[in-house]
């Protein structure tokens, strides 16, 4: 479902790996607790397909359209949450988080 993203020296850690059944939200980290983001992208991946912007953030919360959702940066930015609400079978990708300090 996802997966980690080194970018540059920003050492990104996200669990390897995360399942949900369609209609039961789930809950996706991403921490890099040696750097402090400007900001945090979440993009995903779906097979066969070329990388597609999910959320960007700095801090705070803010509500997702599509996929249904919130994205979450802690104040210290150096970790985020991607919480899709209700998942349907067409969201079904690699999600991944991506830092630039």
């Amino acid at each position: 479902f996802f997966s980690a993203v080194t970018l540059g020296r920003a050492q990104v850690v996200q669990e390897p790996s995360a399942e949900t059944t369609q209609g039961i939200g789930i809950n996706i980290t991403c921490s890099h607790p040696k750097i402090d983001a400007d900001f945090t992208r979440w993009y995903r991946q779906i097979r066969d397909q070329r990388p597609e912007l999910v959320a960007t953030g700095v801090r705070g919360t803010k509500t997702l359209q599509d996929p249904p959702g919130r994205l979450s940066v802690g104040a210290d930015r150096r970790s985020s949450a991607l919480w899709l609400a209700q998942p349907r079978r067409g969201d079904a990708a690699l999600y991944y988080c991506a830092v630039r300090d």
